[in-house]
């Protein structure tokens, strides 16, 4: 039972660390990558549907991504939507192909990017302590049943705690990498 408990805390708390990595694809870095369009959404046929579902992203140089829609209405509706996507992008059309330049990352706009990076790491390590609460008052849930002993409750809340600082350290680690790279010139 309280391994379980246990269990079920560090596997939430991994997918909160596998949430902060997807969140902080989305951040330019200043080189082309075809993820940096995947959180995009297209108004296909009337229903929002993901870019990768409507058109291929594919890099073309070190700064730039060409994007090609499978059918020449859409490229318009995927130019617009590459727009309005808040990622600081102006998308050019030629033909069937639609080419994003990736203008070089600024030293203000790389720090502004740092503080975003810190803030979703944050927003992880609350969900990670939350997890931690939860798991802790599953067990004094527990002891208050009589389901376990009060030296059992007191070792699985250390046991959770280890789980949560390794959590924590991981979390850091990958915060860690994106500031590197970030920086990077």
């Amino acid at each position: 039972m309280i391994n379980d408990i246990k269990k079920d805390a560090e596997e939430r708390m991994g997918k909160s660390i596998d949430a902060l990595r997807q969140e902080l694809k989305k951040l330019r870095t200043g080189r082309a990558h075809p993820s940096l369009l995947e959180h995009i959404t297209v108004e296909y046929y009337g229903s929002p549907v993901p870019l990768s579902q409507v058109a291929n992203v594919n890099i073309d140089d070190s700064r730039t991504l060409a994007v090609v829609p499978w059918e020449k209405p859409m490229v318009a509706v995927v130019e617009k939507a590459i727009m309005q996507s808040n990622l600081g992008l102006n998308p050019t059309t030629t033909g069937e192909v639609i080419r994003v330049p990736l203008p070089p990352l600024t030293e203000e706009r790389r720090k502004d990017m740092i503080k975003l990076v810190k803030s979703e790491g944050e927003k992880g390590k609350v969900a990670i302590r939350n997890i931690r609460r939860d798991a802790n008052g599953i067990l004094k849930g527990l002891l208050k049943d009589k389901d376990i002993s009060e030296d059992e409750e007191r070792k699985a809340e250390d046991d959770i705690q280890k789980i949560t600082d390794k959590k924590i350290a991981d979390l850091d680690k990958v915060l860690d990498e994106k500031e590197k790279d970030l920086m990077e010139i």
